[in-house]
């Protein structure tokens, strides 16, 4: 027979917890329209029990972000197996599962919410750029610092998977797959611009790209710019 009675979660238990509801709530409306009573209320303790295990919003919320952060990064992780441009449109489907899953929270973090600004939302923001620059090095097997055209190259195309997102999420007016496939051959498209002035880069690139197969993306892309200057 059971009598009801409720477990006591232990300190780390009930932290991770609230974490876990806060930003299951962020994930859903900006964290300016979560209230701490709506996270408590979620968790099922008392307000003053959440500030207990945090002094305030803004110290869970960057909590929250910094799972979510954590997240993210894990995203651009991917074997290095295979042709690159395969490898990249796996990492972009995952990205843009976390941008549908986080949808409000995401645009809110980049456009401006409750904890931008503060040297904790910011040094978590640019650990995972960090983090998506140091992979996409890897994928292309540079070791050490990367070659200043190539840094400009990535961080750029960074920037612009970043915007591209949101701008999606105001409205999804271009279906998901196809911008995901699009972003892969933005790629392709800045590193091609950047080699043409750079021997060294077009030497990299040709390497990585000699194994894309036919069906490709950044075969793809080199058939439309070959149809686009014909027609």
């Amino acid at each position: 027979m059971t009598t009801g009675t409720r477990r006591r979660m232990g300190v780390e238990e009930r932290r991770q917890q609230l974490i876990g509801v806060a930003l299951e709530l962020f994930s859903r409306r900006s964290p300016d329209e979560v209230s701490i009573d709506e996270i408590a209320a979620r968790a099922g303790i008392s307000r003053p029990l959440v500030y207990h295990y945090f002094p305030g919003k803004l110290s869970l919320y960057e909590a929250a972000l910094r799972r979510a952060a954590d997240d993210l990064a894990s995203r651009f992780v991917e074997p290095h197996e295979g042709p690159l441009g395969s490898r990249l449109r796996r990492v972009m489907a995952r990205f843009f599962d976390f941008v549908d899953e986080h949808g409000p929270g995401f645009a809110a973090l980049m456009r401006g919410g409750p904890a931008v600004g503060s040297s904790t939302t910011n040094a978590l923001i640019d650990s995972v750029r960090q983090a998506a620059y140091d992979q996409m090095l890897s994928h292309m097997g540079v070791m050490g610092p990367a070659p200043a055209r190539l840094e400009l190259v990535v961080r750029s195309w960074i920037s612009l998977v970043e915007s591209t997102a949101l701008i999606w999420l105001d409205g999804r007016r271009v279906p998901r797959e196809e911008l995901e496939a699009q972003l892969v051959q933005d790629f392709a498209a800045l590193a091609a611009v950047a080699a043409a002035r750079d021997e060294e880069l077009a030497a990299l690139l040709r390497g990585l790209i000699k194994d894309e197969p036919g069906d490709g993306p950044f075969t793809d892309l080199a058939t439309r710019l070959i149809s686009l200057a014909a027609s």
